[in-house]
């Protein structure tokens, strides 16, 4: 029998929809039944590729008798963490107070009022992982509830003001004499120093196992040797990123990154594939292609887009958010060999195959008897040990993978989670942007123009606000890090096309953003609008974790459009956010990637390249194709005084000219970008 998600939208909704938990999803209807009837709720968060709530479903949900219980003590709220972030962020941050950890599955348990006083994530059905059962979990809340209900009361009232107090920083916290130092170089040499402290010099990354990509950090190491030609932190860098495009964590077959590794080595991953993790590692490796042009990094920015576009493409270019990582129930079978199968698919080159990829009799991926293909060494290094000529190699290598592509395209496929959000499309978007820079593949410029149009005509109100999520119908107002990443895009689209119009559009949200979102005395942003009334608490996120947050993209999108509008309230109101957190910053810079990014544009000066002039289209053309990190271009093909960087900017004789600009000073015009080049 159905339960009340089954007229939702969202995949991993409708996963739960035959549960016989009696499921609602939040919203008015379940928050008043919780009310009237006095009950606790019940809020379990998951998302569609979540390989454990997959198996918390099979084992607690769909087990009768753990439902019936279920349904008698609680009204049962399932959330889609990806449909609503600002729920997730606000019960996950209660979960940690109280545990110290978090993940998803997410089960917190409210009061009537939504206020948390309990929570864990996966919970076994019987005693294990030192963990409770989920049947004495729920049966130990109902004895509390009926027995203590003060006591509950106020562990809830108590751990709704951490979380109200843990949410006002930036305001008179950081001492003036401890962050008087932070826009210098020093401070820069020591973010760069902390970061390989914590670095793992044999297999790359950051900190130990679990590994996740941590684009902003490698970003931030290639532009810090860019700036000071410091060569150990961009051998991290590009270890980091060599060590992954060979790991199981990189789709060898069929391209695309998995979510994170479970080893050191990037090699066992957990298969989901999030489109927000493609997005931002497209971006770096094309930060990494420009800088060294490594054919590799060309190949895997290609591989990537290509499984973007042919398994998470709409027909109407929105992108679908994410592939399960399981498949029949296991999770990775779609991705994984027997060698066996790999034997009868390419006979005589198996032997080959197997020992370039490290595949096994027995699985090289021991937990599953099973074999996840990788790279343990490079192919020219396997090439130069075996005495084979490396061309021959990589196109043998390219008929392995069609060969097996096939057989694995007969497979059963993992579940396509089809919704699609505003903020990943946006990073998305820059990242296709960025990748036609380094590239030069006009395809990858008309998907990113078409994108836009998509979320322009789905997700766009006649009001100026935008809507988070679109399947069938859009819904959910959007959140920060929507608005924030699409101005982002805004800004890298103009770039790449010289259409100023992508500008005023930045500039309408920033506006829109300022009035609805902005917290005026700290100078950051709420994640929610100021008129949402569902929230227990309007959070501000500043950690850059897997995506990076909303209030760091903001700082940067500020301080660029500060100089192209000429508003220096806003650069000042960027210099303020950074400000306010200081030195942690510098003390932990892989938590805060994205703003220790910015801390370089501040310090190092942004380099702002103007084009005008009959030829400004293939000039800029030519000059994003070189690594200039810390940049602001505007083209046009005549002077416009509505910009102050294209105001009175001319040549004679229709000439195209070339101008460079930093801290309000410029140089005399150029004429052609070698000559940029030695300016720079």
């Amino acid at each position: 029998m159905a339960n009340q998600l089954l007229h939702e939208t969202s995949p991993y909704l409708l996963q739960h929809a035959h549960n016989p938990v009696h499921w609602y999803p939040w919203g008015e209807e379940a928050l008043q039944k919780a009310k009237a009837e006095n009950k606790p709720i019940l809020v379990s968060i998951g998302y569609a590729a979540c390989h454990w709530c997959h198996v918390m479903e099979r084992e607690s949900f769909e087990n009768e008798e753990t439902a019936a219980l279920m349904n008698r003590i609680f009204v049962n709220i399932k959330i889609d963490r990806e449909e609503r972030p600002d729920l997730d962020h606000i019960y996950m941050d209660a979960v940690q107070a109280m545990t110290g950890s978090g993940g998803w599955p997410l089960n917190v348990f409210l009061t009537p009022d939504l206020k948390p006083f309990y929570g864990g994530t996966y919970f076994p059905p019987v005693r294990a992982f030192n963990r409770s059962s989920w049947r004495e979990t729920i049966s130990g809340i109902e004895e509390a509830w009926t027995q203590r209900r003060d006591d509950i009361l106020t562990q809830a009232e108590n751990l709704t003001a951490h979380l109200e107090n843990a949410n006002q920083f930036g305001i008179n916290r950081a001492g003036a004499k401890e962050n008087a130092g932070l826009f210098t170089r020093e401070s820069l040499e020591q973010m760069a120093a902390n970061v390989l402290t914590s670095s793992d010099r044999e297999w790359g990354g950051f900190g130990n196992a679990p590994k996740f990509p941590q684009s902003f950090t490698i970003r931030f190491l290639l532009r810090h040797y860019h700036l000071t030609g410091n060569s150990e932190v961009a051998e991290q860098a590009l270890l980091t990123l060599n060590r992954m495009i060979q790991g199981g964590i990189y789709d060898q077959m069929g391209g695309g990154f998995a979510r994170y590794s479970t080893d050191k080595e990037w090699f066992a991953p957990h298969f989901e594939k999030m489109l927000y993790d493609n997005a931002l590692m497209i971006s770096a490796l094309s930060e990494a292609y420009a800088l060294t042009h490594q054919k590799e990094y060309k190949q895997v920015i290609e591989q990537t887009l290509q499984f973007i576009e042919r398994e998470l493409l709409s027909p109407d270019f929105g992108f679908y958010s994410a592939l399960d990582a399981d498949s029949e129930g296991v999770e990775g079978l779609f991705y994984t060999w027997h060698i066996t199968e790999i034997e009868a698919a390419l006979q005589e080159d198996a032997a080959l195959f197997c020992e370039l990829y490290n595949i096994t009799p027995e699985g090289n991926w021991h937990e599953e008897h099973t074999n996840i293909i990788w790279l343990p060494e490079s192919l020219a290094s396997f090439a130069t040990e075996k005495n084979l000529e490396l061309f021959w190699l990589e196109q043998k290598v390219v008929q392995w993978h069609q060969q097996l592509m096939a057989i694995r395209a007969t497979r059963i496929r993992p579940l396509l989670d089809d919704k699609i959000l505003l903020g990943w499309n946006a990073l998305l978007n820059t990242a296709y942007c960025e990748a036609y820079a380094v590239l030069g593949n006009t395809s990858y410029l008309e998907i990113a123009e078409k994108n836009m149009q998509f979320l322009e005509n789905k997700l766009r109100a006649a009001d100026g606000s935008w809507q988070h999520c679109w399947k069938k119908d859009a819904k959910f107002p959007a959140f920060l890090d929507d608005y924030a990443y699409l101005v982002q895009a805004y800004i890298k689209l103009q770039e790449v096309t010289g259409n100023s119009a992508y500008l005023l559009k930045a500039q309408d949200i920033v506006l829109y953003l300022q009035e609805y979102f902005a917290d005026e005395e700290s100078g950051y942003f709420y994640f929610t609008h100021r008129n949402q009334t569902d929230v227990v608490v309007r959070k501000k996120e500043v950690y850059d974790g897997a995506t990076p947050s909303g209030n760091a993209v903001m700082a940067s999108n500020l301080y660029y459009l500060s100089v192209i509008f000429n508003n220096q309230e806003w650069q000042q109101q960027a210099e303020k956010m950074i400000q306010a957190l200081g030195q942690a910053i510098v003390r932990y810079p892989t938590s805060f990637g994205v703003w220790a990014m910015l801390l370089q544009a501040i310090v190092q000066g942004v380099h702002e390249i103007v084009v005008v002039g009959e030829k400004a289209p293939e000039i800029v053309k030519k000059i994003i194709t070189h690594y200039i990190p810390i940049k602001i271009i505007q083209s046009n093909r005549g002077s416009d005084q509505f910009f102050p960087l294209l105001d009175n900017r001319h040549g004679k004789n229709d000439e195209t000219l070339i101008f460079l600009c930093k801290n309000y000073a410029c140089e005399a015009p150029v004429t052609s970008v070698e000559e940029l080049l030695d300016l720079l």
